[in-house]
């Protein structure tokens, strides 16, 4: 099993899983096609648990063995009681849901931390669509057009940190990826953040 090659994840995906201790239980909210869970089985060991929207991801989850089930994280997470997980992970969803903010209300309630990933509407390039081509962006991260983007509550990463101060949620670790993946250093200010950072991870608790 140790000399199985698992495929490289994501940058996010990465990062998100160097924010899960060895051994811990797992909650992956919109787990896609189950990458992020398999790699946390291999290299973290966890007991991880998923829930996924549409049924070709929940297949493509149980064809790789993992414990995953068909769920909306807007209606079915209140199903879930409280700290029935270590960590609970949203990676690259929460601006898909439509109550962002209760989602992220049940994902502290749920897990003892919540991991939250998303693109960042501040970024430069975004500014630049929007500023002077008068356009709604298509990135790389965004990658979308207006009418067929299932995306539908956009935010900037000032926006989250404004969220999660609401909530009174501790923001115990934050990272910032630039257009290349690469880190942006958490002590550079949250300005600077929100203009060059394509996408953001945050390590929350309550």
């Amino acid at each position: 099993m140790a000399n199985i090659q698992l495929p490289e994840p994501r940058v996010d995906l990465r990062v998100v899983a160097d924010l899960v201790q060895p051994g811990t239980r797992v909650l992956d909210v919109g787990c896609g096609d189950g990458a992020l869970l398999a790699f946390l089985a291999a290299t973290r060991q966890v007991e991880g648990r998923g829930i996924e929207l549409s049924q070709a991801g929940v297949n493509d989850c149980v064809a790789r063995g993992l414990a995953v089930v068909q769920g909306d994280a807007d209606t079915d997470l209140a199903d879930y009681p409280d700290d029935a997980f270590d960590y609970v992970i949203l990676s690259q969803t929460l601006q898909a849901t439509r109550e962002p903010r209760r989602v992220l209300e049940h994902l502290l309630r749920i897990g003892r931390r919540a991991i939250v990933s998303f693109p960042n509407f501040g970024h430069w390039s975004v500014r630049l669509h929007l500023g002077f081509l008068g356009r709604m962006p298509v990135t790389e991260n965004l990658p979308y057009t207006w009418y067929d983007t299932p995306n539908i509550h956009f935010c900037t990463i000032r926006d989250f940190v404004t969220l999660s101060h609401e909530l009174n949620a501790v923001i115990e670790q934050g990272v910032a990826l630039n257009a290349a993946g690469q880190r942006i250093p958490f002590r550079a200010p949250w300005v600077f953040w929100n203009i060059f950072g394509q996408q953001a991870v945050f390590l929350l608790r309550r």
